[in-house]
C-alpha cells in the first residue's frame, strides 16, 4: 500500500490527514505479515530437496546475472547490480548478513569468435573485458561479496561435479540434437521461436523471434537433458509466486507448454572454449549450464555447508527463460531447492528509443558516474527504473531528479535546519512537549508522530524491489517537513530575543532534523554516500543507523551536538552536452 504518495503538496492537508490515520494500523499489519511469511516459508520448503541446515542463520543470498564478456558494460548491466546492491544494503540495515554475487560469463562460441576477431587468446580477451565490469562496479560503489568468473578453477570444479550429479541421477543422455541455434544468444531454439525475415538486400534469413539475431541449423551428436520430465515440478514451483513482477509469470507458463529435451553440450571440435564434459573430452558443456552453476560456485558448492537456496535472483527479461525454466529444472534434477524468488526487470531505452551501437545512443555508465557521481546516477536508476516496464534514460531527467529531490528538497531542509544563522547553537534539540503542543497544529503532530512508521512502507517497497515507491514515500515526508519550516519561518524566530520564540524555534528544528534523520537512514540503500554525509552532519553515530533506529524517536533529552559541517550536501547539477 502506498500510504504517503500524496504528501507531495503540503496544502493537501485533509487528504493527508486521512492517510495518516491509516498508518496507525500498519504496525500491527507488519507484525502479522512477518509471522505469516515465516510460517509460509517453512510450509513451502520442499523436503525432497537437499538444503544447508547446518547454520543457525543463513545470510540473505542475492545474485545478479553474470555478464557476457563479448562487449563492454552498459546501463542495463549496472542497473542489475545497483538493484542487488540496494537490496543488500537494506538487508544489512535490517540486521541480516548478506551474500551478494555478481561476475562475468566467459565461455561459449560467441566469446571464442570475439577473441579470434580481436586476434587475442581467449583468456586474455576475457581478462580485459571482465576487468572493465569489475572497475565499473567498484566505481559505482557496488558492495558485492563475490565477483565470480567462469574461467576460475573453483567454477570448473563446481560445474563438472554438478554434471556428474545430473548424469548420475539419470537426467542426461547421449543423443543427436537437430534444430536452430543462435550463436549471439547462445540459445537453442524451437521452430516456433524463430521466424524468417528479409534483409535490406532482399535475402531471406531466419532469426530468433525474440532477439532478432540470426540462427543457424545445427545437427550434431551431444548430450541432452530430460527437460520435459520437469514440467509438473516447474508448474508447482511457479504456483508459489516466485516470479516477480507477476506479469512475467505468464511468459514463463507459456514456455512450459512446449518443453523439448535440451542439448547440454557441444562437440569440442566446434566449441573448444568451455569446460569439458567429465570423462568425454569430445564434448564441451553447454555455456548456459556452465554459466548458471556460477550461483552454486559462489555459494560454496560442492563443499559441505554451502549456502542454499538464493533468496532472490535478479535477471533481465531477455534471460528469463534460462533462469525460470532451465535453471530450476537443473536444480530439481540435482535434488537442490530452486531459488525462492526470480526478480525480472525490464530494459532501458534512451529518450524512448532502443539503445544500439548503430544509432549511437548507447549510454556509457562509467562516463555518467564520472559526470554525475555514483550516488546521483544510482539515485536516477532506482528512482526512474521500475521492474515491470522499460525505463527511459534521459540526461535531463537525471538533472531534474537530482536538483529537485536531492538538492532542493533533502539538501535545502538540511541547510536550513543546520545553518549558523538559524541553528546558532549547532544542536539537534530535544522535543519540549509543552512547546510542541503549543506551537503545532493537530495535523502536523499527527504526521510527525507517524514518522517512525515510515520505515514500514519503505520496507514493503524496498523488499519487493520497488525502490522508486520507497523513494516517493520518503520524499513525500521531506516535502511535508519543508512545508513546516516554511510555515513557521525559523529564520525569523532565530532573530527574536523572546524566550518563547527560541523554544518555538527548537520545536521546528527538532521536527526538521528528526525527519532528516529518519529519511537519511532509509535512503542509505539508494544514495549511501550522500546519506552518510547527511547522518554525519546530524551527529548520528554509525551504530545508530539501522532500520530499527528509524522506528523510534532518537532523543527526548538532552540536546545533541550536530556533527561537523562538511559543506553543501550535494551541488546542483548543470546541463552539459553528453560526451
Amino acid at each position: 500500500m502506498h500510504i504517503l504518495n500524496r504528501m507531495m503538496l503540503y496544502r493537501s492537508k485533509a487528504e493527508i490527514y486521512t492517510r495518516v490515520h491509516i498508518l496507525k494500523f500498519v504496525s500491527l499489519y507488519e507484525k502479522c505479515r512477518n509471522i505469516s511469511n515465516r510460517r509460509c516459508s517453512l510450509e513451502n520448503s520442499s523436503h525432497k530437496y537437499h538444503r544447508d541446515i547446518s547454520k543457525a542463520s543463513c545470510p540473505y543470498f542475492v545474485t545478479t546475472p553474470i555478464f557476457y564478456v563479448n562487449a563492454e558494460p552498459h546501463i542495463g548491466h549496472l542497473y542489475s547490480v545497483v538493484l542487488a546492491d540496494a537490496a543488500s544494503i537494506w538487508q544489512r540495515l535490517l540486521g541480516n548478513s548478506v551474500l551478494f554475487s555478481t561476475g562475468t560469463d566467459e565461455h561459449g562460441l560467441k566469446i571464442q569468435q570475439a577473441a579470434q576477431k580481436a586476434d587475442m587468446p581467449s583468456l586474455e580477451y576475457c581478462d580485459k573485458i571482465s576487468d572493465k565490469f569489475r572497475v565499473l562496479f567498484n566505481k559505482a560503489g557496488i558492495g558485492y561479496s563475490n565477483f565470480i568468473r567462469t574461467t576460475e578453477t573453483r567454477h570448473k570444479e563446481a560445474v563438472q561435479e554438478f554434471w556428474r550429479v545430473l548424469h548420475g541421477n539419470g537426467h542426461i543422455y547421449k543423443g543427436v540434437y537437430h534444430g536452430w541455434y543462435s550463436v549471439s544468444d547462445e540459445a537453442f531454439l524451437t521452430e516456433e521461436e524463430t521466424r524468417e525475415i528479409s534483409t535490406a538486400g532482399g535475402t531471406k534469413i531466419r532469426v530468433s523471434a525474440e532477439s532478432e539475431q540470426p540462427v543457424t541449423w545445427m545437427e550434431e551428436k551431444n548430450y541432452l537433458f530430460k527437460l520435459s520430465d520437469f514440467k509438473s515440478e516447474l508448474t508447482r514451483w511457479l504456483d508459489k509466486g516466485v516470479i516477480q513482477p507477476q506479469k512475467f509469470e505468464g511468459i514463463v507458463r507459456n514456455l512450459l507448454q512446449d518443453l523439448p529435451d535440451l542439448s547440454v553440450s557441444r562437440q569440442r571440435d566446434r566449441l573448444s572454449w568451455g569446460i569439458p564434459v567429465p570423462n568425454d573430452d569430445t564434448q564441451t558443456i553447454y555455456v548456459w549450464l556452465d554459466a548458471l552453476v556460477n550461483y552454486l560456485t559462489v555459494a560454496g558448492y560442492p563443499h559441505a555447508g554451502f549456502t542454499w537456496p538464493p533468496n532472490c535472483q535478479i535477471v533481465g527479461k531477455d534471460i528469463l527463460k534460462f533462469h525460470a525454466i532451465y535453471w530450476p529444472a537443473f536444480l530439481m534434477a540435482a535434488n537442490l531447492e530452486p531459488p525462492r524468488q526470480i526478480l525480472c526487470h525490464s530494459h532501458w531505452t534512451v529518450e524512448g528509443v532502443k539503445m544500439s551501437k548503430s544509432r549511437g545512443n548507447v549510454v556509457d555508465p562509467m562516463g555518467r558516474i564520472e559526470k554525475y557521481t555514483s550516488d546521483a546516477f544510482r539515485y536516477f536508476l532506482l528512482r526512474e527504473g521500475v521492474p515491470h516496464s522499460d525505463g527511459n534514460y534521459s540526461d535531463q531527467q537525471v538533472i531534474n531528479y537530482i536538483n529537485s529531490e536531492i538538492v532542493n528538497t533533502l539538501g535545502n531542509l538540511l541547510s536550513r535546519s543546520t545553518s549558523l544563522s538559524i541553528n546558532s547553537e549547532q544542536i539537534f534539540p530535544y522535543l519540549d512537549k509543552e512547546m510542541y503542543m503549543k506551537h503545532t497544529v493537530a495535523f502536523d503532530r499527527e504526521t510527525f508522530e507517524n514518522l517512525e512508521q515510515l520505515s514500514i512502507e519503505v520496507d514493503e517497497n524496498y523488499s519487493n524491489f520497488n525502490f522508486y515507491k520507497g523513494i516517493e514515500s520518503i520524499m513525500s515526508y521531506l516535502h511535508w517537513a519543508n512545508g513546516v519550516v516554511q510555515e513557521h519561518k525559523p529564520w525569523e524566530l532565530a532573530k527574536s530575543s523572546s524566550d518563547i520564540d527560541q523554544l518555538h524555534l527548537k520545536v521546528v528544528l527538532h521536527i526538521a532534523l528528526e525527519t532528516l534523520r529518519v529519511s537519511g537512514i532509509l535512503l542509505q540503500p539508494v544514495i549511501p554516500n550522500i546519506a552518510c554525509k547527511l547522518l554525519n552532519r546530524l551527529g548520528i553515530p554509525p551504530g545508530k543507523r539501522l532500520v530499527e533506529h528509524s522506528r523510534k524517536p532518537y532523543l527526548n533529552s538532552p540536546n545533541l551536538n550536530l556533527g561537523s559541517n562538511e559543506g553543501i550536501l550535494f551541488n546542483k547539477l548543470t546541463e552539459k552536452k553528453s560526451s
